[in-house]
C-alpha cells in the first residue's frame, strides 16, 4: 500500500509518499504557506503535482490535538472534521489548517481513504494523577481541561527504534524520549505506554522552545492582564515572541548557535536557559519511572545538535547519565551505561502510514 502523508505545519506543508509495508520514502516535499498560493487547495494541489500522488492508495493526516475522543487513528468524516476544528483553540495554527488540508485533499482525491493521526492519541490513558491539574472543578469540567500531551506520533517512533537499539522488547523498557525542536517537549514511557510529559492541555506548557516560552509563572500572565494587555497579544507573545525568538532575537537554533560560539552573550544565554530546562524536564520525568534505561533525543534540534545534546547529558548525572556523548548523523545509541542515550530521526510519517494501513485494511 502506498500512502500519501500530510503533514501541515505554521510554515509549510510536508508531504511523502510511502510504502506503508516497509516505510520506504517514494518521493517528498515541502511547500510553504505563501502569498503566491490561495489557501489549503493550492498548497495540498502544489503537492500534489509535485509527487506521484497518482499511485497512492491512501492518504493519512498527522493532526496535532484529537481531544478526549479521537485516541486512534480515525476516518476523515465530517464530524471528525467539525471536532477537529473546534479543538483550533487549543492548538493555535495547527488543527484549523489541518482541517483546511483534509478537506481540500478529500475533494482532489475524493476516492481514497483518507485518515486522521493525532499526536494527542499516545497520551490518552496517561494516569489520573499525571493528566489531572489541581483546578477548580468547576473549571475543569466546563472546559475538559486534562493534560493532553503532544508530540505522540515522534514518540511512537522513537520507542520503536529505541527497542530496536537497544535490541530490548519495548514492554521491558522504561524511556524518556526529548522530542526537541519547533516545539519541544519531555515524555516519560513505562512498557511502551505514556505515563507523564511535559505539554499540557495545549502545546504551550512545558520546556522553551523556539518561539513559545514553556512553562511560566501563571502569576505572570494575570499581571500582564490585570494591565490590559488583551488575550490575543498574550497568546502572540507567548506563542510567538517568546522562547528563543525572545533571548537570542531568532528562532533559528542553528543560528544561535553560530553566534553564541562566535561570542555573542545573548546567543549562549539563550542555548543555557534550553539546556538547563530541558535537562529538569527530563529529570522531573524520572520520577515516574521506576528506572531510565535510555534517554533518546529526537526532533529537529535533538537530531542535529551535538552542542545541545551534550549539555543536556552533562546535568544529569544524578540519574545515571554519563555526560561523554559521542556524535552521531543517524539513528544510534550514544552512550551505553545505566542510563543509555540514543539519537533518533523523527518519522511521524512512518508511524501516520502505519495507521493508515490498518484503517484502510492494507
Amino acid at each position: 500500500m502506498r500512502v500519501l502523508v500530510l503533514n501541515p505545519g505554521s510554515s509549510t506543508l510536508k508531504a511523502a509518499v510511502l510504502v506503508a509495508e516497509t516505510g520506504e520514502v517514494v518521493a517528498d516535499d515541502t511547500v510553504e504557506w505563501q502569498a503566491g498560493l490561495e489557501g489549503a487547495a493550492a498548497v495540498v494541489a502544489t503537492a500534489l503535482e509535485r509527487l506521484p500522488s497518482d499511485t497512492v492508495d491512501a492518504v493519512g493526516y498527522r493532526v496535532v490535538h484529537g481531544g478526549s475522543r479521537y485516541t486512534a487513528p480515525s476516518a476523515v468524516d465530517d464530524a471528525l472534521l467539525s471536532a477537529v476544528e473546534e479543538l483550533d483553540a487549543l492548538a493555535p495554527l495547527h488543527n484549523k489548517r489541518a482541517a483546511s488540508v483534509m478537506r481540500a485533499a478529500k475533494q482532489l482525491l475524493p476516492d481514497l481513504h483518507h485518515v486522521a493521526c493525532f499526536d494527542t492519541a499516545f497520551h490518552a490513558d496517561l494516569p489520573e494523577e499525571a493528566k489531572r491539574y489541581p483546578l477548580p472543578a468547576e473549571w475543569v469540567e466546563r472546559l475538559g481541561i486534562r493534560r493532553y500531551g503532544f508530540h505522540g506520533l515522534s514518540v511512537t517512533w522513537a520507542v520503536h527504534r529505541a527497542s530496536e537499539l537497544l535490541e530490548r522488547s519495548r514492554d521491558d523498557l522504561a524511556l524518556v524520549v526529548a522530542h526537541l525542536g519547533s516545539g519541544c517537549s519531555v515524555t516519560a514511557i513505562d512498557g511502551g505506554r505514556s505515563v507523564d510529559t511535559s505539554m499540557g492541555f495545549t502545546p504551550y506548557e512545558g520546556l522553551m522552545m523556539a518561539t513559545r516560552a514553556g512553562s511560566v509563572d501563571p502569576g505572570i500572565l494575570l499581571r500582564l492582564a490585570a494591565d490590559g494587555v488583551p488575550v490575543e497579544e498574550l497568546a502572540d507573545g507567548m506563542g510567538h515572541r517568546a522562547g528563543f525568538a525572545a533571548i537570542a532575537g531568532t528562532s533559528d537554533v542553528r543560528e544561535v548557535e553560530r553566534r553564541a560560539a562566535a561570542g555573542d552573550t545573548t546567543a549562549r544565554l539563550a542555548i543555557d536557559m534550553f539546556v538547563r530546562r530541558a535537562a529538569a524536564a527530563i529529570g522531573a520525568a524520572a520520577t515516574s519511572l521506576p528506572r531510565i534505561d535510555a534517554l533518546v533525543f529526537t526532533g529537529g534540534i535533538g537530531e542535529h545538535s551535538h552542542q545541545i545534546r551534550a549539555g543536556i547529558a552533562g546535568r544529569l548525572g544524578c540519574v545515571g547519565i554519563r555526560d561523554d556523548v559521542r556524535d552521531a548523523d543517524a539513528d544510534a545509541v550514544l552512550t551505553y551505561g545505566q542510563t543509555s542515550v540514543l539519537v533518533v530521526q523523527a518519522r511521524e510519517d512512518r508511524v501516520i502510514a502505519d495507521g493508515v494501513a490498518k484503517v484502510a485494511g492494507g
